[in-house]
């Protein structure tokens, strides 16, 4: 049912992991990369806090997933004791519902801050190396992968479906390579909590990134490759304006770098999805870009926040700020395929919904 590593790799020179005596951890079985499956029903999510009950994976399952997309934060590890960190994945492991999910589901993953190891963290966390092991242990990701390559982040690509319908979807990594950010005062940042505003400052220097080199030469190579809808999972809000927390809008370059790229490679279908906000919203860009752009974000599974930052680009009624997930449906049977991107609370029922046609994500 699901695929057991029967020892746990020593993580470390110290073999921190191994001497804490923790058992092997449970997990599934990585999906195929390229899979000739048709995928209509994709749900995702981000923010799963180990220490909380997780009722969300009861009606999660019931929608019988054709895959499950974990952006980031599957567990709060915030250490750089591997130990600790292996533990936190234990225990997330543990919950009978992502249990159930992974019996049932193909789940591809990729991290962001809490499961990379520290808050807010990019390319100076000192333990990322140990870090990914760990997480690849966790995802139980095939000892010959491409994504275990040494010297960089864990960024891959998928793709299902026959040519006429294929779904690629690119699973960035915004932690390995990103540049450190930049922090207002201690006075600065207590004036902007009041307005939900975050404690960075974005950075136009030309050597700051968020991908680094080598993930965006990958990356365009990924989008020159046939596909009809392109999926490009970003653990961090790419649309939105998002004023002073993480997201693309502290990396203005970069953020205009990707939608460079999008035009040079002539990618059409390009559907953003992302998590870290604690909240739900569909954000939508239609000027400066190449055809509508839209960022379907979905956090968290357990984790909430109570005020909702303010965003230009997010649509109308869009909103929602209670634990959720996020379901694509691709309707592949009509001339134009019809896409709805919903947004379900831990009950199950509906929230949010937007709908738009393949052919809206296309050069005119």
């Amino acid at each position: 049912m699901i695929n057991r590593r029967t020892t746990l790799k020593m993580i470390g020179a110290t073999g921190a992991i191994a001497a804490a005596g923790l058992p092997a951890f449970s997990t599934p079985a990585v999906t195929a990369q390229v899979s000739d499956k048709r995928l209509s029903r994709i749900l995702f999510g981000s923010c799963a806090h180990q220490d909380k009950d997780q009722p969300i994976w009861e009606p999660i399952t019931a929608l019988n997933p054709e895959l499950f997309i974990f952006l980031g934060d599957s567990i709060y590890g915030d250490t750089r004791d591997m130990a600790v960190l292996a533990a936190k994945y234990q225990k997330f492991a543990a919950k009978p519902g992502f249990q159930k999910l992974l019996a049932t589901t193909p789940v591809i993953a990729t991290w962001d801050d809490h499961d990379f190891g520290e808050n807010d963290a990019g390319m100076e966390y000192p333990m990322k190396k140990e870090s990914k092991e760990l997480f690849f242990d966790f995802w139980n990701e095939p000892e010959d992968s491409p994504r275990r390559r040494p010297d960089d982040g864990i960024y891959t690509s998928y793709m299902y479906g026959p040519p006429n319908e294929r779904v690629q979807v690119i699973m960035l990594d915004l932690r390995w390579n990103r540049t450190g950010l930049i922090h207002v005062s201690k006075e600065e940042a207590r004036r902007r909590d009041q307005m939900a505003f975050g404690p960075y400052l974005p950075q136009d220097d030309a050597h700051s990134t968020m991908l680094g080199e080598k993930q965006w030469k990958w990356l365009e190579g990924e989008l020159q490759k046939p596909a009809k809808l392109r999926i490009i999972g970003s653990s961090l809000q790419f649309i939105s304006t998002f004023p002073g927390w993480e997201a693309w809008s502290l990396f203005p370059r970069e953020r205009t770098r990707m939608i460079e790229l999008i035009t040079k490679t002539r990618a059409e279908g390009v559907l953003f999805i992302s998590g870290d906000t604690h909240w739900a919203e569909i954000s939508r860009q239609s000027y400066h870009v190449p055809y509508p752009l839209y960022d379907f974000t979905s956090s968290g599974l357990t984790e909430t926040w109570h005020n909702m930052s303010p965003n230009a680009y997010r649509l109308p009624d869009c909103m929602y700020t209670k634990a959720n997930f996020g379901i694509l449906e691709i309707d592949w049977h009509v001339p134009d395929p019809h896409i709805v991107m919903q947004a379900r609370n831990v009950d199950g029922q509906p929230v949010f919904e937007k709908s738009l046609l393949l052919s809206q994500l296309s050069f005119r």
